[in-house]
């Protein structure tokens, strides 16, 4: 099997071999996919350590939110997308665990981790609502990086589209599509493998990144309530899960129905986590909202002294 495909960007009139396999080791290959996504991890883990520094919140118990987090996040997104998928994990049992392969949920990924964060946080003693606010940037770091991931998969793309600007296609998404057509015309949606696609995987990374930049300043400038980032985000991201998954072509469905699980659990989030962000922020703006906040950037510049 080839390490490339060759990929087309009608629109933008470019084109090129797109490798999979970044570099091997012995009988190994490592593939841009999950180094991708571990870059983007990495850099989410440094925002949030240099976060946590800024917020005077123990490294120590930084470190075991992390750890429990990161187990937990794993797990879950696994976990959540094999439960959308049972009817071909429930015979076969042994590709479960094979996550390098692909097919882990960002949803089942948040879940997971905000439940690990409930542990780590007790253990470390961390403030739980100052973590969601910091833990949510890091989210949007690795979102936005992680999704390039399925760019080198040529996974997470969308339906047709023949005006789009970054539209592409390529050899493995017409194999993809050709093989899913029937399953996807069920689901009413009619899909030529020979025209490109919408590439939603980039739509996702630019919104991710351009969120992360307005959350950041809103967190270093105007930070209202403890918790006011975690809700921004959870506004922000499913507000665009809920637009760009039903461009996608490899959507979890609920059961028989053509119910995308994301878009339905995007537009309830937005609609609780909104309605919890105008309730927080009347009790702020009137004085009723009992938070101690921390200092979003401490003043470290040594004080001047006075003259006598």
């Amino acid at each position: 099997m080839s390490n490339f495909t060759h990929v087309v960007f009608e629109g933008l009139g470019i084109d090129f071999d797109l490798p999979s396999v970044a570099f091997t080791i012995g009988n190994h290959d490592f593939k841009f996919y999950g180094l991708i996504i571990a870059f983007g991890f990495g850099l989410a883990v440094l925002y949030g350590g240099r976060g946590a520094w800024k917020w005077k919140m123990s490294l120590d118990g930084m470190t075991d939110v992390l750890i429990w987090g990161t187990i937990f996040g794993i797990l879950g997104a696994r976990i959540y997308y094999v439960a959308f998928e049972w009817d071909y994990y429930s015979v076969h049992l042994n590709e479960i665990p094979a996550i390098w392969n692909g097919g882990i949920a960002i949803y089942g990924g948040i879940i997971g981790a905000l439940l690990g964060a409930v542990i780590g946080c007790k253990i470390g003693k961390i403030d739980y609502l100052n973590l969601l606010d910091l833990g949510a940037l890091g989210l949007l770091i690795g979102q936005g990086i992680g999704r390039w991931g399925n760019f080198f998969n040529q996974e997470a793309f969308g339906t047709n589209t023949t005006t789009a600007l970054f539209r592409m296609w390529s050899p493995k998404i017409q194999a993809t599509l050709a093989e899913n057509s029937a399953e996807l015309a069920e689901k009413g949606m009619t899909v030529n493998p020979d025209l490109p696609v919408h590439p939603t995987f980039l739509y996702e990374s630019v919104w991710c990144l351009l969120s992360f930049l307005i959350l950041h300043i809103i967190v270093n400038k105007k930070r209202e309530f403890k918790g006011e980032i975690f809700m921004l985000y959870c506004v922000l991201y499913g507000a665009e899960r809920m637009v760009v998954e039903g461009m996608r072509t490899d959507s979890l469905y609920i059961g028989d129905t053509t119910i995308r699980v994301s878009q339905l659990l995007s537009a309830v989030i937005v609609v609780v986590a909104l309605a919890f962000f105008v309730y927080f922020m009347v009790r702020c703006k009137k004085g009723t909202l009992p938070q101690k906040m921390l200092p979003i950037i401490p003043d470290e510049r040594p004080k001047k002294e006075k003259k006598k």
